[in-house]
């Protein structure tokens, strides 16, 4: 048994990427000037020309680092920085996507109460 790693697959990082984004193949290859065939290929492969990477890159909005180093916690936190480029001083906000996802789970338990005592006030009413 081997104790080296085994090398990345850039193809299947920046399949993974894609679609994190929401992106179907169709789209990145007409935004990289390819078919959708090639892309499909490219995704299929282990090593990507550094060009072409860098253009896929671009168009997925992430570093080429990104993909060469892809793994799920690095993309989730990267997609959970984000940078206010509106003011100067170069604020990074995180968030907690869980944290969101609680805080609309408790929101939509209260409108459920709200609505059962909203229907428990007409019933009493008739």
């Amino acid at each position: 048994m081997s104790t080296a790693t085994r090398p990345k697959h850039i193809g299947r990082n920046i399949s993974r990427i894609r679609e994190l984004r929401g992106m179907k193949q169709d789209i990145l290859a007409e935004a990289i000037g390819v078919s959708q065939q090639m892309v499909s290929n490219i995704e299929g492969s282990e090593t990507v020309d550094i060009e072409k990477l860098a253009q896929i890159a671009k168009v997925l909005g992430v570093p080429v680092e990104a993909i060469e180093n892809f793994s799920e916690e690095n993309v989730f936190n990267y997609f959970a920085s984000f940078y206010d480029n509106s003011s100067n001083t170069g604020a990074v906000y995180q968030f907690n996507p869980i944290e969101k996802v609680v805080e609309l789970y408790e929101r939509l338990v209260q409108a459920e109460k709200e609505k059962n005592e909203y229907l428990e006030r007409m019933l009493k009413d008739k």
